[in-house]
């Protein structure tokens, strides 16, 4: 899915309606969650879906911890000293960044506001963080201990290159850029085709 373009405000303004408004901007979210979850949830109530997304997120670890073979005890985040870390903890940090980096490019890229997230809040780049987010599980765990476990293997290789080499690669094969574009769009309810079609 190519960019919308330099100057289109239409997502934009998308964004803005649905934020503003409180039904649509919880039914945004549970729809992000369903992304996710690969199913919708009755749930309404953004805490209990953060509660649910916990347990699933502490499954999926050891999931991914068992399938690449690393050791794994928990999920830590010192943010004044990430360097302190273990080594999977680590190379999930550096996953995340990279992951997220597509997704600010995403964002940029069809017009959306960073600002305006609709499951993380109180930060200039929340909905960022929110498609980010959606491929967690699909991309950047799995990068993150696949990297683990070679790195383990290969003590000579360097954590952060190493995560940042093949996460390069992984954009590459699940096109996750394009990718993203289309989910905001999706998201947002922004048909940019069937506004081409017109002015064709």
């Amino acid at each position: 899915a190519p960019p919308m373009g330099q100057g289109r405000s239409d997502v934009a303004r998308a964004h803005a309606r649905l934020w503003a408004d409180e039904t649509a901007r919880v039914d945004v979210a549970r729809k992000m969650y369903a992304y996710r979850f690969g199913r919708v949830l009755p749930h309404s109530d953004i805490s209990v879906l953060r509660g649910i997304e916990g347990g699933r997120l502490k499954e999926t670890y050891k999931i991914m911890a068992n399938k690449y073979g690393v050791p794994w005890h928990a999920r830590r985040y010192d943010r004044q000293r990430p360097e302190a870390a273990d080594l999977p903890n680590q190379a999930i940090n550096h996953a995340a960044t990279f992951v997220e980096a597509a997704a600010d490019a995403a964002v940029a890229a069809v017009g959306a506001l960073p600002p305006l997230g609709f499951i993380h809040e109180q930060s200039s780049n929340a909905f960022t963080l929110d498609v980010a987010d959606l491929w967690r599980a699909e991309i950047t765990l799995p990068l993150a201990f696949s990297v683990a476990a070679k790195v383990m293997r290969h003590p000579r290789l360097s954590l952060e290159p190493e995560t940042r080499r093949e996460a390069a690669a992984w954009f590459r094969k699940h096109k996750l850029i394009p990718n993203m574009i289309d989910r905001i769009k999706e998201l947002l309810h922004v048909d940019d085709r069937r506004r081409h079609a017109q002015r064709v």
